[in-house]
Order: structure tokens, then C-alpha cells, then sequence
């Protein structure tokens, strides 16, 4: 039950860093997901104080991945319509079998929200470009996050080896 329990949170951070780049899934919360399934483990205790800070940072991180790509768009001139069109394109280049149409959608996606709201194409340019920026800048900082949360859980799992092998 145990080895169990270590897959499903391995599998749980691994997750996590798929998902910092995609928007279905949560990164850094499925990654601190891992982190609370092995602290159930009876091999690794996890202390309370590092499963509350690690989450404040996961749920800091998930309302920033919110915020950051928004904050782009707004900063670069962007309008509703152009933040509405980085969702969308997020969405369809997720789904599309582009390659790399996670990233090239929300830009194209912004730049037609942009298009649609005010018909000025360097405007809208400027506005996608601060969209790509910022959906880059909120899937950068997921990834550090879920690859640091990976890390704690190798130290943890191989602080409590002898425990599983």
C-alpha cells in the first residue's frame, strides 16, 4: 500500500509540472496534491507547518496564474475583448494539434479580441505581444513552483529510502 501511495504522488507531481502549461489542471496545487499523499505515507511525515506553507504558496500561485496574463494584456493597452480572445486562444490552441498552440493561441486569440474591439492592427499587435508575454511569465513561474515542490519530494522520499527498498 505504501510503494502505492508514493506512485500516485509521483504521479500527482508529474501532473503538476504538465500543468503548468496547461490550463485544465492546477500545477502547483496537483504537485502539493503529491506532497499531501506522501505525507499519508507511514514512511515520510511531512510536518504541519510545510504542508500550510507549501499550499499558501500553490493557492499564491494558481490566483497569480490568474492575474499575470491579464496584468499583460492590460499593461501592453489591452482591452476586455483582447483578454477575452488570450482565454479563448488558450483554449483552442490547447486543443488544436498545432504544435506549440498552447502558446501561439492565446497570442493569435488576443490579437483577434483586439481586432474585433478596435480596428488598429499595430494596437492589437501590442496588445497579443503583452498577452504572450504575460501567459509565458505565469507558466514560467508554475513550472520553478512544481519543479521545487518535485524537489522536496525526492529529498523526502530519499531522506525515508530505506523505509521503501
Amino acid at each position: 500500500m505504501e510503494l502505492f501511495l508514493v506512485f500516485i504522488a509521483l504521479m500527482l507531481m508529474l501532473l503538476g509540472i504538465i500543468g503548468s502549461f496547461l490550463p485544465i489542471l492546477p500545477g502547483p496545487l496537483t504537485s502539493w496534491g503529491g506532497l499531501l499523499v506522501l505525507h499519508f505515507t507511514d514512511g515520510v511525515e511531512l510536518s504541519q507547518t510545510f504542508l500550510i506553507t507549501t499550499l499558501a504558496i500553490a493557492v499564491f500561485i494558481y490566483i497569480l496564474d490568474y492575474i499575470i496574463p491579464a496584468i499583460g494584456t492590460k499593461r501592453f493597452g489591452g482591452s476586455r475583448s483582447g483578454m477575452i480572445g488570450t482565454t479563448l486562444g488558450l483554449i483552442v490552441g490547447l486543443l488544436s494539434p498545432i504544435p506549440f498552440g498552447i502558446i501561439i493561441g492565446p497570442f493569435i486569440g488576443a490579437l483577434i479580441g483586439e481586432m474585433i474591439h478596435r480596428n488598429d492592427l499595430d494596437k492589437a499587435l501590442k496588445v497579443a505581444f503583452g498577452s504572450f508575454i504575460g501567459f509565458i511569465a505565469s507558466s514560467f513561474l508554475k513550472f520553478i513552483v512544481a519543479v521545487i515542490f518535485l524537489g522536496f519530494f525526492i529529498i523526502k522520499l530519499s531522506d525515508h529510502s530505506g523505509a521503501w527498498f
